[in-house]
């Protein structure tokens, strides 16, 4: 089942206090963005943070749960605990501060051109 963008919307607005945050669609579920670094995922309605030492003192008594088939566990966020705009903002703060920055996008040289060949006959 895919998740509704409003499950998306409602968790960037309860984790705005994070930091610059977003959601990004991929597959029909969300990725969750905190100051340029992937820290969370929206699958089927439910929200998953990744996994920290940080992430799992604070929350206490953790429940893991892959967000989908042969995923990495990651911490399955109650739902309880949406309306807590300023738990929900820590908790994505100091994960986010734990994880690595993204790697930075490489591009491929482009591949050089082949000279244009003529189409006529050699007699």
């Amino acid at each position: 089942m895919a998740s509704r963008q409003a499950t998306a919307d409602y968790i960037l607005e309860q984790i705005a206090g994070a930091g610059s945050v977003s959601a990004r669609k991929m597959f029909g579920e969300y990725g969750v963005y905190c100051d340029g670094k992937f820290v969370a995922s929206v699958c089927d309605d439910l929200f998953y943070v990744k996994q920290t030492a940080a992430g799992r003192a604070f929350i206490g008594e953790i429940v893991e749960a892959p967000p989908y088939p042969g995923a990495k566990p990651c911490f399955l966020i109650d739902g309880a605990k949406w309306d807590d705009r300023e738990w929900m903002s820590r908790l994505v703060q100091i994960s986010a501060a734990e994880l690595p920055a993204p790697k930075p996008k490489t591009t491929k040289p482009k591949a050089p051109k082949r000279p244009a060949t003529s189409a006529r006959k050699l007699s």
